[in-house]
């Protein structure tokens, strides 16, 4: 069976090398995507309409593999280190013509406009080249949408080019390895090659951004979620992936503005997306059921499985992978804010998977124990969110999403502190991970005491209630809170060994302390003083 083409202006893809315009398949409607990989045999469709893919070797990102060319831009402003690797010109040069002659040589390429930012003051147009058309309605659902009008007059200012199948030689290309996702900012390009893991374009945007804002624009670039009451009031979520940031700010009493990625200005927060991208592992209508029916025509499934025979998918299986994931447009959630802004934030979440079981389900901290969580990011690393974490992990990420940030920490912190104090906004730490022991004795939170304690921090029931500190970490917990049971407020109330609940604490403090040593030199007393104490 013969596939539709749309005859384009190859002029337009020329400074790529995309010359063969009955190739170019350009500006796709997410029907005749789905009809093109379900015709090419690279999906299958569920039994409620959406698409359902294998993104191939790997289906989480690979942090070690991701580059940021090294220039006069980049030089003396990229915090260097594990994760913002440096590599440079020449080897982007040389991918970037190769994986543009590798395109050229395939019979098809998808092509989209689209762009980053819902706030038109700080829009970044993107135009995304891709191998394959499941990788081009991914580009469909998570970046924002340009109208007709918008598009004929569209100019890219940086370009993402993606080919799973073209693999680089690490002897002569400078990689690691043969995939790879390398940045210049210099050239205003995203090259990404060798995995077919739909979220190194999304994370490759929300990089540019996490450098272009803070240090261009003067907005704070935040890995968070937030939502927007009835009364304007914004809450944003921060924490990294399986923390909980898509599943609680997706809330019925409140609208959505964004689940993963947005920009703090004087005087509001904006999506940088347009769609989300969630988790599905263990999925189920009751727990989330904005997510659950999201799955329709139009969506993006990621390596999950089905029920034996049927096209019924198994939320539960994780014989591909942990990080199974759902990609879908904004508008898929039934309370989305259209378009994606809301006013200033009035409550913060510090979202965090304590494998421990230390940390209280709910506190509240203070504006110097804020800024010194902010810094640590600690969490879980849940499985299966990168290659080769295959269990829950204690790890520390700054600002809750270090592997995105070009700059130093230190920048973000600063810039969150300065708006916190600036706007009064109420800071709490929540912890949807263990209570009544570590990672393997204890118990997952429940969901709906989480749902709970949020909603009574922001509804005000929170406010007249006595606090009681934690010894160790010296956030407020609260001794009741309506629908949360009291005795599970203090964490160590919910081990039965409260020795070792004090040995445990002890430990994790230890932690926190060794791993702030590398930012002491450069933060405030204040924030110094916020250190648990052992």
């Amino acid at each position: 069976m013969s596939l539709p083409t749309l005859t384009v202006d190859a002029s337009k893809f020329l400074a790529l090398g995309l010359t063969n315009e009955h190739g170019v398949h350009y500006q796709l409607s997410p029907e005749t995507l789905v009809n093109q990989a379900l015709l090419k045999g690279q999906g299958v469709l569920n039994d409620t309409g959406a698409l359902c893919i294998n993104t191939g070797e790997f289906t989480g990102r690979s942090p070690q593999d991701k580059f940021i060319v090294k220039d006069e831009i980049t030089a003396d402003t990229v915090h260097w280190n594990n994760f913002n690797i440096p590599i440079d010109e020449k080897y982007f040069h040389q991918l970037k013509k190769k994986v543009l002659d590798y395109l050229g040589q395939q019979d098809e390429v998808w092509v989209r406009d689209a762009y980053a930012c819902a706030d038109e003051n700080y829009r970044l147009n993107i135009r995304v080249i891709n191998e394959n058309p499941w990788s081009n309605l991914f580009a469909y659902n998570m970046f924002l949408r340009p109208n007709e009008e918008e598009l004929e007059n569209f100019t890219p200012e940086w370009h993402i080019i993606q080919a799973p199948g073209f693999k680089a030689d690490p002897a002569v290309d400078g990689t690691r390895q043969h995939n790879f996702a390398v940045v210049s900012f210099t050239h205003k390009t995203i090259l990404i090659g060798g995995t077919g893991y739909t979220g190194e374009m999304k994370k490759g945007i929300f990089t540019i951004l996490n450098y272009i804002l803070p240090q261009q624009k003067n907005v704070l670039s935040m890995h968070c979620s937030a939502n927007m009451g009835k009364e304007g009031d914004v809450a944003v979520f921060f924490g990294l992936s399986g923390t909980g940031k898509t599943t609680l700010s997706a809330d019925p009493n409140r609208k959505l503005i964004g689940d993963d990625e947005h920009g703090w200005t004087n005087n509001s927060v904006f999506n940088f997306e347009g769609g989300c991208y969630a988790k599905t592992i263990d999925l189920s209508e009751d727990k989330e059921p904005e997510i659950f029916h999201a799955i329709k025509p139009g969506a993006l499934v990621e390596n999950v499985g089905f029920v034996n025979g049927t096209n019924q998918i198994d939320f539960s299986f994780k014989g591909i992978t942990e990080n199974t994931r759902v990609s879908y447009p904004l508008h898929f959630i039934s309370n989305a804010m259209e378009p994606s802004i809301g006013g200033l934030p009035k409550n913060i979440f510090f979202l965090t998977c304590d494998a421990y079981g230390v940390l209280p389900p709910i506190s509240k901290l203070s504006p110097g124990q804020a800024m010194y969580q902010f810094i640590s990011g600690y969490t879980a690393k849940v499985a299966g969110t990168e290659a080769g974490v295959t269990e829950p992990k204690s790890t520390f990420s700054a600002c809750f999403g270090a592997p995105f940030l070009p700059l130093h920490p230190g920048k973000y912190a600063e810039m969150l502190g300065a708006k916190m104090k600036e706007n009064q906004v109420n800071v709490w730490m929540i912890n949807t991970g263990w209570s009544g022991g570590s990672y393997g004795i204890g118990s997952r939170m429940k969901l709906s005491y989480t749902r709970a304690m949020i909603t009574a921090a922001l509804n005000g029931s929170l406010d007249n209630v006595s606090f009681e500190q934690h010894p160790v970490f010296g956030m407020m917990i609260p001794t009741s809170c309506p629908a949360v049971p009291p005795e599970i407020l203090n964490p160590k109330s919910t081990w039965a060994d409260a020795a070792a609940y004090d040995a445990t604490a002890k430990n994790l403090a230890q932690q926190f302390i060794k791993n702030f040593e590398k930012y002491a030199a450069g933060v405030s007393a204040e924030i110094l003083a916020a250190a648990p104490i052992v």
